[in-house]
């Protein structure tokens, strides 16, 4: 039934702001803008989609983190959390290991955002496949 992610949304009340500031954390520009409503970035290895729409138009009550995390591959957790602490996200999960070959982190992004990290063994074995 559910095949994979097509698209990550954040939401953010200056859409642009935090284009720049995934820009920077990113490493590239977005594909797809609609400013001042909705920008979109690819990314990783499967080019995965992660959007910023602007919150007035949330489906539901954005004002806080939400309840779930999603988790972005990353080489070096430790040192891609120092990063997004260094750019200005605030901790939301301090670096836990969840078993072998599995860290997560996560922090808060400057517009309020939960935004997860994983050093993830399984995902490097598909990867190789």
């Amino acid at each position: 039934m559910l095949r994979g992610l097509t698209t990550i949304t954040y939401f953010a009340d200056d859409v642009a702001a935090a284009a720049t500031w995934y820009a920077e954390v990113l490493g590239v520009q977005p594909y797809f803008d609609r400013l001042p409503a909705y920008t979109e970035f690819r990314i990783g290895d499967y080019q995965h989609e992660l959007g910023i729409l602007n919150r007035r138009y949330a489906p539901h009550d954005t004002t806080g983190p939400g309840g779930v995390i999603t988790y972005w591959a990353v080489d070096d957790l430790n040192a891609a959390y120092a990063r997004l602490l260094q750019l200005g996200a605030t901790e939301h999960e301090k670096p836990t290991e969840r078993g072998p070959g599995f860290v997560t982190a996560s922090v808060l992004d400057p517009f309020g955002n939960i935004l997860g990290i994983m050093a993830n063994q399984h995902y490097l074995d598909i990867l190789a496949r």
